[in-house]
């Protein structure tokens, strides 16, 4: 069983098992909220890179007010979305103006009555909505992590 705190312990006394430990557990994790964000398979391994190494330089600053996973997940999220800012230039899904017409599909019923797979057709709608509220609806409702 992983125990965080004795695993964080670990490490921030120098034990790099136990910081492989703490990726091996976590970096499924990592990729699946790096994966709603960026479309690249070698960025998003770039980008866990990123996210790992983040994780290792501030362990010290954690403080165990919420779960290990919890703040792995900021990480990821607050890394993905900087990339998608900077290095994209203005991705798509970033704007600071509010598109009144902004739709979530334009398919018709009978359209959407013919997706095979539900799961593709949640992961379009996601993927159609601007990024912040994207994150907030995959780590809520798919990773079980609170709103805040």
């Amino acid at each position: 069983m992983f125990n965080e705190k004795e695993v964080v312990s670990n490490v921030l006394n120098g034990d790099l098992q136990a910081f492989g430990q703490l990726v091996k557990q976590y970096e499924q994790f990592v990729f699946y909220i790096i994966d709603k964000l960026i479309d690249n398979e070698n960025d998003k391994e770039d980008i866990a890179q990123e996210v790992f190494i983040k994780i290792y330089n501030n362990l010290e600053k954690f403080s165990f007010h919420s779960k290990l996973s919890t703040w792995i997940a900021s990480i990821a999220y607050r890394t993905a979305l900087n990339y998608v800012r900077y290095y994209k230039k203005y991705d798509r899904y970033i704007t600071n103006e509010v598109n009144e017409a902004f739709s979530f599909t334009t398919e018709t019923p009978e359209q959407l009555s013919e997706y095979k797979d539900i799961k593709q057709y949640i992961n379009q709608l996601l993927d159609e909505m601007p990024v912040p509220y994207k994150v907030v609806i995959v780590l809520y409702h798919f990773n079980e992590l609170s709103y805040k």
